[in-house]
């Protein structure tokens, strides 16, 4: 996500959208740089390099209308991003428009303020003109205002560690005829870039540090840069790693690092084939790279990667030539002394600071609303109350209240709104917030009032200011869930478990209060969840997400079976709750029986759906090997690697997960570690069995 780092422009108009997106943006200058003049007017460089100051209206003129500038002055190509056009004489009525483009969500905050969100619209500079309703007398224009960036990347954060697998879009780039292409962050090449199109690579991004970086593609004809299009910071989104490049045809590549630090893993043992001693072995480089050259591969092949104290992973069937995994640090006795523990206790970052207003509908032109959706205290032990979030990329979490720091109240300052003042880690964040009744006793807090912002940029040790959330949506829908629980087993599931979260930008979810349950299975019919907002109004584009899980026991373990992509945008109709995954069963070894380090087996004989991926996880104490399927049913062989010291399993008592998968869109050759947890799959079912070695 884009940051708060451009404050000029693009001097030239390029002469064609080809032309823009073909080269780098140039005569653009960060917030940080001097800027060199008034905010009055804008920076232009001419075709022969001379700059130039373009007029416009300055907050000192008589001028009655203008517009002044705009923050941030830059975004992605995509749209979608929260800005803030200052200017003068704006009313309610402002519209805003970019380029040619009208935006949409425009709320005006005073006279000189508007916030906006950033339509789509091809990269390059853009006028950005206000007028308050029909009244064309009151249009003006602050020429190239607002860039729009000429790349897209997404996921847009990643941990310090690198591994981030991002995928990068532009328009009109033609990368797949080009000779010559790589991919960086902040200068630094990604330790593997592959052209999935004309318009898209793909980019694991190598070690960096906390904050938003620029990102570039280098071609043979031309190079694409986007600035603050990639922020580092300690993330568990499982973008990483994994499977990637061309068809498997006689030469392979590995690439190992500690899943931790993100260094490499000099001395690797990387074995293709389920036996080193018939098919193929090398250790990692310094650069913790292993590349084989061999007439064996063709077509698939089993990787295994190990490393001394590390956690061990397998690939099986492999059909591309690229692997990159990120091993565990293993947590054991015997490798305690072999140097400092790792780092798991995550790493500082700079955090920026938002600070806005809650907005209820006005009684009057840029006068504060009154909370008229949330019900007035019963008591003297209640109080109104509302709190600030940031959307989370984990729709599985647990709803919590924040801190104090996150609440505001009906005495809080503002201006048209109730004003706050909050930390986030940089980047584009979504924000809601919920208001409604606390007791300031029991500290129960009872939701009536919903709103929420997406693409507000995070600038590290900066401020965003001026943010506007608007309140006016009451927590008053019943969304019905329809569920079709799988078969059960001897073991269960024996009950239902279901949630509803909101999406307010892809992959960013608001948590509700009281938006789970936890019926018994067979179930008496379908689950409803009371407290809904209507996604109406500013809220139009974000969707409903229902997570449904039959699961076994009070604490909703094992054996279990969960769908987790079911949307909808209204609440009009039930929810089909369909797409189980059968439950898997463990063959090789048999419950309770000894693993013999070398072989493993599962079966989904129950009713549902087959998986596309199967993920055997042996743990022991303080280690764990992960087994990597494609398909459903399987036996596998794995190599021993008992010869290599402390890098296979220590020998004791075993728990043996198997988690069987189904991924949108399914692809093993483009498979990365997101995609073998729940967090990165549409549907899974898993149950544990017991073992020993």
């Amino acid at each position: 996500m884009r940051g708060l780092g451009l404050r000029a422009t693009f001097v030239a108009l390029l002469a064609s959208l080809g032309a823009c997106i073909a080269s780098a943006p140039t005569g653009i200058r960060r917030q940080t740089d001097g800027d060199g003049g008034s905010g009055g007017g804008f920076l232009a460089t001419t075709a022969d390099g001379a700059s130039e100051t373009a007029p416009s209206a300055g907050a000192g003129s008589s001028e009655p209308h203008a517009v002044l500038g705009v923050t941030p002055p830059h975004g992605p190509f995509v749209g979608g991003q929260t800005v803030l056009v200052s200017g003068k004489g704006f009313t309610p009525e402002v519209r805003v428009f970019f380029g040619e483009v009208e935006a949409t969500g425009a709320v005006t905050i005073d006279p000189t303020k508007a916030q906006v969100v950033a339509p789509p619209h091809p990269p390059g500079p853009v006028d950005v003109t206000t007028q308050n309703g029909d009244d064309e007398s009151t249009r003006r224009t602050l020429p190239g205002a607002y860039t729009y960036d000429p790349l897209t990347v997404d996921p847009d954060t990643g941990p310090v560690a690198g591994g981030t697998v991002v995928t990068i879009k532009g328009l009109g780039n033609h990368w797949d005829q080009e000779a010559s292409v790589e991919a960086s962050i902040d200068g630094k090449l990604c330790l593997t870039t592959t052209v999935v199109g004309p318009d898209a690579v793909t980019c694991t991004a190598p070690k960096g540090t906390p904050g938003s970086k620029t990102v570039s593609v280098v071609a043979t004809s031309a190079t694409v840069s986007s600035f603050d299009a990639f922020t580092y910071q300690d993330s568990a989104d499982g973008f990483k790693g994994g499977l990637s490049g061309k068809t498997l045809a006689g030469k392979l590549t590995v690439l190992a690092f500690d899943n931790f630090t993100g260094d490499a893993l000099v001395g690797a043992h990387v074995i293709v084939g389920d036996d080193a001693t018939t098919g193929l072995y090398q250790q990692a480089n310094a650069n913790g790279v292993a590349t084989f050259k061999s007439s064996k591969l063709d077509g698939k092949a089993t990787v295994t990667v190990a490393a001394y104290c590390h956690a061990p992973i397998t690939f099986v069937d492999v059909s591309v030539d690229t692997v990159t995994v990120y091993l565990d640090p293993t947590l054991t006795p015997a490798c305690a002394g072999s140097g400092d523990p790792p780092p798991v206790g995550g790493k500082p970052v700079l955090t920026g600071t938002v600070q806005g207003e809650l907005v209820w509908p006005k009684a009057g032109e840029f006068k504060k609303g009154e909370w008229t959706n949330v019900p007035p205290p019963a008591n003297a032990d209640e109080e109104r109350v509302a709190f600030l979030f940031f959307a989370t990329r984990d729709r599985a979490r647990k709803f919590q209240l924040p801190s104090e720091s996150n609440a505001v109240f009906e005495s809080s300052p503002g201006d048209i709104g109730y004003g706050f003042k909050v930390s986030s880690v940089p980047g584009y964040q979504a924000m809601y917030a919920l208001a409604g009744i606390r007791n300031k006793v029991t500290q129960k807090f009872v939701a009536y009032s919903f709103g929420a912002t997406k693409g507000v940029a995070v600038f590290p040790g900066k401020t965003t200011e001026s943010v506007v959330i608007t309140m006016g949506h009451a927590l008053d829908q019943k969304l019905v869930l329809a569920p079709s629980p799988p078969a059960s087993n001897a073991k269960g599931p024996d009950r239902f478990h279901g949630k509803v979260v909101i999406e307010i930008a892809q992959s960013y979810f608001a948590l509700l209060p009281d938006a789970e349950k936890t019926p018994l299975l067979p179930l008496a019919g379908p689950v409803a969840f009371v407290g809904m907002p209507p996604l109406d109004g500013d809220l139009t584009g974000m969707r409903y997400l229902a997570l449904a899980e039959a699961v076994t026991g009070p604490q909703l373990g094992a054996p279990l079976s969960a769908v987790r992509s079911l949307s909808a945008t209204s609440t009009s109709a039930p929810i089909n709750v369909d797409g189980f995954v059968r439950l898997p069963v463990l063959t090789t070894p048999l419950e309770g029986t000894k693993f013999d380090g070398r072989h493993l087996a599962a079966s989904y004989p129950t009713g549902g759906f087959p998986a596309d991926l199967t993920i055997y996880e042996v743990l022991s104490a303080g280690s764990a090997w992960q087994v990597v399927v494609p398909g459903a049913d399987n036996a596998v062989s794995l190599p021993d690697l008992t010869p290599y010291e402390q890098a296979g399993l220590p020998t004791g008592p075993l728990t043996i997960v198997v988690r069987g998968g189904r991924v949108l869109d399914f692809d093993y050759g483009k498979l990365t570690y997101r995609q073998l947890q729940p967090v990165g799959m549409t549907a899974y079912a898993l149950d544990l069995f017991n073992s020993f070695l």
